[in-house]
């Protein structure tokens, strides 16, 4: 199978391990990222000009010529490039913000005339009024997985006479709320019984996460909204206590999970965080995520692509074929 991808950030951590994990499932692929300089807004949607998606569209048109199976549009905002195309049936993966964020608008039109839809949480799959597959992006068990914290602290350098509140995102992303992670932290000081160290992260490889994962403590994610963070699934598969907003799919991800806390207010947050740092324990959060390893993700995947070319090889009666989304959550 011959997949043509279109993605904004073909750089990503996420997408890469994507990739690689449908080319253990036999899927031969070639990216083909969006023309011009990538730049984000402070919520962390795409904000490339209108000039550059429209520079986009003919690449993507001489591509669909090609020997492709099937077009995957990563991303909200390839997906008008993609469905423009005449060629090729179109699967298309929205991540979080392109549904929920500025461009939701256009993801959900964008949606209804793509052959499959795949989204990160069924939170997500609530808000299109079509069937679609929920896919959260997998997790590297090999790389991320529990190991002592010592060692993990002296090769970072944090210090061992603090509990560790590890925030893996920048301060300056509004949707993140940095300012609220702040107020929880400050907050629990007041009730805990030690020093507490709020280590805010961003820009680190991506192979020195489970470092930090296993240094801290805890992960506290305020985020206002989310698809399905990587960060949650990541700290769950190195036993790291998550303190989370409601959001995104993380309630479900975190369902069961001994260590860890689902919260709608500020006091929950705090009481949550509380908690984990007395408690001085790690969380079940592995045996949890297995689920979603990447090979998994790999297999979930090349099903739905199996099943848009499945369908598109029926034979057609009647009225000539539309795309319409072809298999269920």
């Amino acid at each position: 199978m011959q997949v043509l991808n279109l993605v904004t950030s073909p750089d990503a951590e996420f997408y890469r391990l994507q990739v690689r994990a449908l080319e253990r499932q036999g899927i031969d692929e070639t990216t083909l990222g969006v023309p011009g300089e990538q730049r984000f807004t402070d919520d962390g949607v795409d904000d490339r000009s209108v000039l550059d998606y429209l520079r986009y569209y003919p690449q993507v048109l001489r591509e669909s010529f090609d020997s492709y199976d099937l077009v995957h549009a990563n991303y909200g905002l390839t997906a008008p490039a993609a469905i423009g195309q005449p060629n090729l049936p179109v699967v298309l993966t929205l991540w979080g913000t392109d549904l929920m964020g500025k461009y939701g608008r256009l993801g959900r039109l964008c949606a209804r005339r793509a052959d499959a839809v795949i989204v990160m949480s069924e939170r997500m799959a609530e808000t299109l009024p079509i069937d679609c597959h929920v896919i959260p992006h997998g997790v590297d068990l090999e790389q991320f997985r529990p190991f002592p914290q010592r060692p993990a602290r002296e090769a970072i350098g944090w210090r061992h006479d603090a509990s560790h509140v590890l925030f893996p995102y920048p301060e300056q992303r509004p949707v993140k709320d940095y300012p609220r992670a702040e107020r929880v932290v400050e907050a629990a000081r007041e009730r805990y019984g030690g020093d507490i160290d709020l280590q805010t992260l961003y820009g680190v490889p991506h192979e020195r996460m489970p470092l930090y994962m296993n240094a801290a403590d805890a992960l506290l994610l305020t985020s206002r909204r989310e698809g399905s963070p990587n960060s949650v699934k990541e700290a769950m598969a190195c036993d790291l206590p998550v303190v989370a907003t409601d959001v995104g799919d993380v309630r479900t991800r975190l369902a069961g999970v001994d260590g860890s806390h689902v919260c709608r207010a500020d006091g929950e947050l705090v009481d949550g965080l509380v908690d984990v740092l007395e408690r001085g324990e790690p969380s079940t959060g592995r045996e949890a995520i297995a689920p979603l390893g990447l090979e998994q993700m790999g297999e979930r995947i090349r099903a739905v692509y199996e099943s848009v070319l499945d369908t598109r090889a029926e034979p057609q009666t009647g009225a000539a074929p539309t795309r319409n989304p072809v298999s269920s959550r």
